[in-house]
């Protein structure tokens, strides 16, 4: 059951936000509402693979995110191959610059994983981003508290489930 209910948080935190720029995606049958809609599909299923630890499929994973990063404005796609970077063991400021990439964008479990990161090597830095996570619309809506978005960024980042 919290497994699913931790895999519900990662869509509540990822689908709510509008991925198209300046298209009406409500529109059927039309181009815009295609791209959003094969974008939310690649979204899903990426975050699926990376979130049920599917290594054999970490390759489609990361062919999804890259597709699908052409069209978010919200950083969750960078996000996302950051994620799947540390699981591959990736050099560190490949996922430094993706996580920042999307922090830039304001996307909170970024902000949130990077003040975690930060935190043992510069406390300084770590509070800049804690101070940019209180920024946000969703802190200050109480959901995902900081607390809450750090316990989501150490269940996709821990080396188990």
């Amino acid at each position: 059951m919290k497994k699913w209910m931790f895999f519900g948080a990662l869509l509540c935190l990822g689908l709510g936000g509008c991925a198209t720029k300046g298209c009406d995606i409500t529109a059927a049958g039309s181009s815009c509402r295609a791209d959003y809609l094969l974008y939310q599909n690649d979204m899903l299923q990426a975050k699926w693979i990376i979130n049920e630890r599917r290594q054999d499929s970490y390759e489609l994973a990361s062919a999804l995110l890259d597709r699908a990063v052409k069209q978010d404005t919200t950083g969750e796609a960078e996000f996302y191959q950051a994620v799947l970077q540390l699981r591959l063991n990736a050099d560190g400021s490949r996922v430094h610059e993706l996580l920042q990439a999307s922090a830039d964008k304001k996307y909170p479990l970024a902000i949130a994983l990077l003040a975690q990161l930060s935190g043992s090597v510069d406390q300084e830095k770590a509070r800049r981003y804690r101070a940019k996570y209180d920024e946000l619309d969703v802190a200050k809506s109480g959901y995902p508290s900081f607390p809450q978005a750090l316990i989501v960024v150490n269940k996709l980042i821990s080396p188990t489930n």
